[in-house]
């Protein structure tokens, strides 16, 4: 019997013959607000099998607010997010770097910030030694949303055709944070690094893969050379469809990617299948709001045939707004059941 960390070792390395696919539970505040008895049952009769670990810091951030709650909250970075909605997190309404800063001159106002450096290494490391989970480290560089917040996401979009020299100097100075933030993890006893942006909309990126390709490819390449290079593995988070950034993942050795599948079609995603391990996820669009649990059983055993191969996949789903909770619960019990064959 594999403990989680070798479970999930063994299933990122496609080596699983005889385990069952790794659990992880994603649970939006709203999900413990509306059905704390179901969340709480979930997690019981499905123990997940990664976790995230965090640190205190030595030196506090300029955070301030709950992300999720009604009203105002603060990042660490010093924009502003407006929540109308209570359990989700809010958006960015006034940027930093406004329409009336066309050349990014107010970039040094824009708060880096270096407290996040400051957690306890130690606190993380004894966290490590006392789970025989797969351990997560507790940042997550996000470069591409957190020009978004920075500059509005409109904006970022037309800076990206023709972008202003005090841009390019900002998207270093932040790339050289979230570089030096991910070696500082990397020297810790977590297993995995990971990072994130959401890149696509229903059909396709949000900008043109070749953007793409020019700005943040080599961003993401440091990020996977850091974790492979203190031996770790490293994950990434994508919402929408983002089939045309795919194969450059690979390239780069990406070895687990959270993406909405059937937004993207299953069958599509077959070509990579023991390439990258895919970290869920079943469709919180339509199938875990609104498909009865037969749906959920047949979308699970989709996934799996498709994509499954001595591992490569990671019974992952996100509880949140509108999600069922008996549609949450059917998919570990058929991700268990179409694996106890190999427990």
């Amino acid at each position: 019997m594999m403990t989680s960390r070798e479970l999930v070792l063994a299933t990122l390395e496609f080596r699983n013959k005889t385990g069952r696919a790794p659990r992880q539970i994603w649970t939006l505040p709203w999900a413990n607000q509306h059905y704390p008895k179901e969340v709480d049952q979930l997690f019981h009769d499905f123990p997940p099998d990664v976790t995230g670990i965090g640190a205190p810091l030595a030196e506090p951030t300029i955070a301030k607010g709950d992300p999720c709650a009604i009203g105002q909250y603060t990042d660490e970075f010093g924009c502003v997010f407006e929540n109308i909605h209570g359990g989700i997190i809010g958006e960015v309404k006034n940027p930093q770097i406004g329409e009336d800063d066309p050349d990014w001159d107010g970039t040094a106002h824009v708060h880096i910030p270096e407290e996040m450096l400051t957690f306890d290494r130690d606190f993380v490391n004894r966290a490590c030694a006392g789970t025989d989970m797969f351990t997560q480290c507790g940042c997550t560089p996000r470069p591409f949303e957190q020009l978004q917040f920075i500059r509005g996401t409109v904006n970022l979009y037309m800076d990206l055709m023709d972008p202003p020299p005090k841009m390019i100097e900002f998207m270093k100075r932040l790339h050289d944070f979230y570089c030096r933030q991910l070696t500082a993890w990397a020297k810790t006893d977590v297993d995995a690094l990971s990072f994130m942006d959401d890149w696509g909309s229903q059909r396709g990126l949000l900008i043109s893969p070749k953007l793409w390709v020019e700005y943040f490819k080599p961003m993401y390449r440091d990020y996977i050379d850091i974790a492979h290079s203190h031996g770790k593995k490293i994950f990434m988070h994508s919402d929408g469809h983002i089939l045309d950034i795919y194969p450059h993942l690979i390239e780069l050795g990406l070895d687990a990617i959270n993406s909405q599948l059937f937004c993207m079609g299953i069958d599509s995603l077959a070509q990579f299948r023991g390439k990258i391990t895919f970290w869920g996820e079943i469709d919180r669009q339509h199938l875990l709001p609104n498909g009865t649990v037969q749906d959920i059983d047949a979308a699970v055993k989709k996934v799996h045939n498709t994509l499954w191969q001595d591992g490569g996949c990671i019974a992952q789903l996100e509880f949140g707004p509108g999600c069922r909770p008996e549609n949450a619960y059917q998919a570990f019990k058929t991700w268990d059941e179409i694996t106890s064959n190999r427990s």
